[in-house]
């Protein structure tokens, strides 16, 4: 017999674990958290509080920067500057890279090649192929160069 659950059952199954709460939080609740764990930051840069800011609430520089700039904190304009220019080159490279990955032709075989094999020749009864694999292949394209200087004995 199948029992239904009851709501007590249902609280009691296994939930998956939730991030850390300070990773959740938007930026009103960030900056009112902040105060308090800035407080704790004496003796450190503002590079340092930020990169810190950074990984504790898992945001971005610019927002760490701006939100870190609103409870008080004083960045030095060119560091800011040279940061950011560094940022934009980033997401410059990155797009380069997606770019010249999407121009890249994707891997052409002929029809009665794949990646492992260089001739497929057939294929079992289970669909396996089978014929003359890429090593192969090499190996006897580097005798064909030395057998053309000898005739071929068949």
């Amino acid at each position: 017999m199948v029992r239904a659950l009851s709501p007590t059952d249902m609280s009691r199954r296994k939930s998956r674990p939730k991030s850390p709460r300070r990773l959740r939080m938007n930026r009103h609740a960030r900056l009112r958290s902040a105060r308090a764990w800035l407080a704790a930051q004496r003796g450190r840069t503002p590079a340092q509080i930020g990169a810190s800011y950074r990984k504790w609430y898992g945001v971005d520089w610019p927002c760490a920067i701006r939100e870190l700039t609103q409870l008080g904190v004083v960045f030095d304009p060119g560091w800011v500057a040279r940061l950011m220019s560094s940022l934009e080159g980033h997401v410059r490279a990155r797009a380069a890279r997606r770019t010249a990955r999407r121009r890249q032709p994707a891997a052409h075989f002929p029809e009665d090649a794949d990646a492992h094999f260089a001739y497929v020749a057939g294929y079992t009864a289970n669909g396996v192929p089978f014929g003359v694999t890429w090593e192969e292949w090499d190996r006897l394209n580097a005798g064909a160069a030395v057998s053309r200087e000898e005739p071929h004995p068949f």
